[in-house]
């Protein structure tokens, strides 16, 4: 028994090897794909006759091996005859999963073996027999047959993939928001070239306090022949007719009125303001406050202080219905003014105060925010919208006097379309409070541009090291 190896680019060509060579007596003993095709090893009996050009001794000399037979090539004690090989190859293919690959050879000898007439039908199974990609039907069907293991294998690593996906993602919009921002930039640049006073102008207007958003809406309308004075005495103007105001709404009405706001704005101080000049008018009969600030300390003897002073009725609600029964027991009262109890715009109870005004008893009540003037404009923007529920008569900007910067508070007021009633200075009652005026307020923002925005009146420290 001999052993020889066969190379082709398939199957077909390898069998066709063995055959030519070793006659259809050859016994496949493995195969194996090579990088160049498929490997072969093939056993036979004896020297095909085509190959016999020696013959065989008759005995065997002194000392010279005996050919080994077929159980020894193979490791096996077994029958060394071709139809017992088969057989316990046929029986093997039922072993463990450890004996796997040995498994396969016998089968594959199997196989050929029972078709040694190497016909094409054989070779077309053979070829059959390799490894093909599965169709995604299948690879779904088989995932259920899965064992428990495997299946907990795959469930381990979709996490992963997921992290790697929410990681790509990101870096997708990193890359997506730095390219914008190239642009942008690129934009601005060349708008620069182009119209180089109008980016002046929108970087004073920005620098004043307005937002972006809005420099360049105004810029837009500004006449292309107006020189940097000319333009931005236009801007001004423009800014101003933007703005809109109520007039002096709350003293000339009658009926209810509410302040509303973030805590600290001074609503309550606004209050005994707009009393004081009410009674000043009308008379301190004409006049009542309401206080529904049960959260802050002494926040009704405050209101109760300015009230005796003023000399008009000052009472306190804790629920809806107490200041719907409050509402109408001063109905015989010109003006009746509510304060609110102050929380921030990011406060659950904050709408909880809002709803008390729409509880179906209460009658109509007009609501006025009340915002500093030295807000943030990402902080206005968001106190805005926190009041969108209910709708607002006006605003009244307070703490002018702290401002150095009032573009903020102007460019918030235009982009919502807030109408502006009145502007506080300080907390003298009831002097410091006054009518808003567009034509006061953007002048006011101007001066303090020029006072504390521009690089040669701004005052600009060292830094000092040590």
């Amino acid at each position: 028994m001999k052993i020889r190896r066969f190379f082709g680019k398939d199957m077909r060509e390898a069998l066709s090897q063995v055959k030519a060579e070793l006659g259809s007596d050859a016994v496949i003993m493995s195969n194996r794909k090579v990088a160049d095709g498929i490997e072969l090893v093939a056993a036979y009996d004896k020297e095909p006759e085509a190959k016999l050009s020696v013959p065989k001794p008759a005995s065997k000399a002194p000392g010279q091996k005996a050919v080994p037979s077929l159980s020894e090539i193979i490791g096996d004690d077994g029958p060394d005859s071709l139809k017992a090989l088969l057989e316990k190859q046929h029986g093997s293919s039922a072993q463990p999963q450890s004996q796997k690959d040995t498994s396969a050879n016998a089968q594959h000898a199997n196989e050929i073996a029972s078709h040694l007439n190497f016909s094409d039908d054989f070779i077309d199974e053979v070829e059959a027999a390799q490894p093909q990609p599965q169709s995604r039907a299948s690879r779904y069907e088989q995932a259920d047959a899965f064992p428990s293991h495997q299946a907990s294998s795959i469930d381990e690593t979709a996490p992963n993939q997921s992290d790697e996906l929410a990681q790509i993602k990101e870096e997708l919009a990193s890359l997506r928001n730095v390219l914008q921002y190239q642009v942008a930039d690129l934009m601005e640049a060349k708008n620069k070239r182009q119209k180089p006073v109008h980016q002046y102008l929108i970087t004073r207007l920005t620098d004043m306090g307005l937002s972006h958003a809005l420099a360049t809406q105004l810029i837009n309308y500004t006449p292309a022949h107006y020189n940097e004075r000319e333009a931005w005495v236009y801007l001004l103007n423009l800014l101003a007719n933007r703005i809109n105001v109520t007039g002096n709404d709350i003293l000339t009405a009658q009926g209810a009125v509410a302040l509303v706001g973030p805590t600290g704005t001074g609503k309550t101080t606004t209050v005994a303001k707009l009393a004081a000049r009410y009674a000043q008018k009308y008379g301190p009969e004409s006049v009542a406050m309401i206080t529904i600030d049960t959260y802050r300390i002494a926040a009704f003897e405050q209101l109760a202080t300015y009230g005796k002073i003023i000399g008009c009725t000052v009472r306190k609600a804790q629920t809806s219905e107490e200041l719907a029964d409050l509402l109408f027991q001063l109905r015989h009262k010109r003006l009746v003014l509510i304060d609110t109890a102050g929380f921030s715009q990011r406060d659950s109870r904050l709408i909880k105060q809002i709803k008390q005004f729409d509880n179906g008893q209460m009658p109509q009540v007009k609501k006025y925010l009340v915002a500093q003037a030295n807000t943030q404009y990402p902080a206005l923007q968001r106190i805005i919208k926190a009041y969108d529920e209910i709708e607002l008569s006006g605003c009244i900007f307070t703490k002018l006097d702290e401002c150095y910067s009032l573009g903020e508070v102007l460019s918030a007021a235009v982009e919502y379309q807030l109408p502006v009633s009145y502007v506080t200075d300080g907390q003298k009652v009831p002097e410091d409070i006054k009518i808003a005026e567009a034509k006061s307020l953007v002048s006011a923002a101007a001066k303090l541009y020029k006072k504390y925005g521009l690089n040669h009146t701004s005052s600009n420290n060292a830094i000092k090291t040590a």
